[in-house]
């Protein structure tokens, strides 16, 4: 097995618990951009197990250009936020940029730098998601 092989299955496996859980308001716009992100980075996974770099780098621009709620959604969802908006977007432009890098390396061909920029795209999901998962879900579930 090789480096880059484990390290993408030791991604997947990560992925696998963060996704598995996300949550957003039920029905909402939020949690369907949660989910084609999760699958997104399910497609990232099985590139690099592959080295598929033309994959990775087809697929990283939709993890760092991902879908917006629409309007009424966001406020909502900004409200409920408060004072912890900027933090919100300060995880989205940080996972932005990790899929950014992610799109750039795979486009190289470098191995190293496609785990180590998709290492750095996971801690980032997992860091908004430990900060806001649970108040989301106790905030909106069961709200349409």
């Amino acid at each position: 097995m090789t480096a880059v092989t484990a390290a993408a299955l030791l991604g997947a496996a990560s992925w696998a618990a963060v996704a598995g859980a996300a949550r957003a308001p039920d029905g909402s716009a939020l949690r369907t951009i949660m989910r084609e992100m999760g699958r997104d980075m399910q497609v990232v996974t099985d590139g690099i197990a592959r080295e598929d770099w033309a994959l990775v780098a087809k697929t990283a621009p939709r993890l760092a250009d991902h879908r917006q709620p629409p309007l009424a959604e966001k406020m909502r969802v900004l409200g409920f936020l408060g004072n912890d908006a900027g933090a919100f977007r300060q995880h989205d432009a940080r996972t932005k940029q990790a899929a950014q890098a992610l799109g750039q390396a795979a486009q190289r061909r470098d191995g190293e730098a496609v785990i180590a920029s998709f290492a750095t795209l996971q801690r980032s999901c997992l860091a908004c998601h430990q900060r806001f998962r649970q108040p989301f879900v106790e905030h909106f579930r069961g709200q349409p």
